[in-house]
């Protein structure tokens, strides 16, 4: 692992950071917020959404300080591998920046995209080598994308999780524009393959059942992917009907930007510390 910049933030201090990833066969970047105080810390793994890198959420979020204040390290991770011989699209929504968190099988994606992999192993593994994190006390969180990403690498794995949020995340992709385009091109046509990455099917499914005393998602009441794209109510009928209980708060008038992220990042961050500290 390279350290490429460090900055002092509140006391703590932000590090940007690149190495190797055996899952994707890539080098791959993230950033990563340490808070003052000695660790181990717990920690958040901020996963982020479409066209995003690892600098998208320490750029915009404004999380530092209320990260600072409650002893938590964040850490946030590129999207997708990148470089020379990784495959592509020059769709906003497929290939790089938009690896979905998911393993493909498919070509000309499977050499590389393997972000799944990716997040629950070799990104762990590195952070807690190099960085004084509490491996006993992880959780993860994302916007969009990410908020699909965490929110299925959640309910897949309660054991390297013990708490998990989402800001307007993408809850089915079975059934939105956005996961049938990436789901079909990273993983085939097989749908049933799609269920262990579609967060409301694992729950009709009985993942993660009794692991998690509650999972926060926050979702713009005028974000313009509401309605096609993301649709909450999938995923809380389905936590109803298992008993995972879940809360989903509708902000009137906040749309899918950062700005969104940043009115409610604190709230996020002091229910993960809740549960992780």
């Amino acid at each position: 692992m390279e350290i490429k910049a460090r900055h002092r933030v509140f006391g703590g201090e932000l590090a940007y950071a690149v190495h190797d990833s055996a899952s994707t066969g890539t080098p791959m970047r993230f950033s990563i917020f340490i808070p003052p105080g000695e660790g181990p810390h717990p920690y958040v793994v901020w996963l982020s959404g479409l066209t995003c890198t690892e600098d998208n959420f320490t750029v915009k979020a404004g999380a530092y300080r209320a990260a600072a204040d409650l002893g938590l390290a964040v850490v946030a991770p590129d999207t997708s591998p990148r470089g020379e011989g990784v495959a592509d699209d020059p769709a906003y929504d497929l290939g790089q920046g938009a690896g979905f968190y998911v393993d493909a099988t498919q070509s000309p994606w499977s050499p590389h995209f393997r972000m799944y992999s990716y997040v629950t192993r070799d990104l762990i593994e590195t952070v807690e080598e190099s960085f004084p994190l509490d491996g006993a006390r992880r959780g993860i969180s994302g916007h969009s994308m990410g908020g699909h990403g965490a929110l299925t690498i959640a309910l897949r794995n309660p054991d390297l999780f013990r708490s998990v949020s989402a800001f307007a995340p993408i809850v089915a992709p079975l059934q939105c524009p956005w996961g049938e385009k990436a789901m079909t091109a990273y993983l085939g046509p097989d749908r049933s393959l799609w269920r262990a990455h579609d967060a409301t099917a694992l729950i009709e499914d009985g993942a993660a059942r009794g692991r998690f005393d509650d999972i926060l998602i926050d979702q713009g009441g005028a974000d313009a992917f509401l309605e096609n794209q993301l649709k909450p109510g999938l995923f809380t009928d389905a936590c109803a009907a298992a008993g995972q209980p879940v809360t989903l708060r509708l902000q009137p008038g906040y749309d899918h930007s950062y700005f969104f992220i940043a009115s409610f990042i604190a709230d996020h961050l002091d229910f993960h510390a809740t549960r992780l500290t």
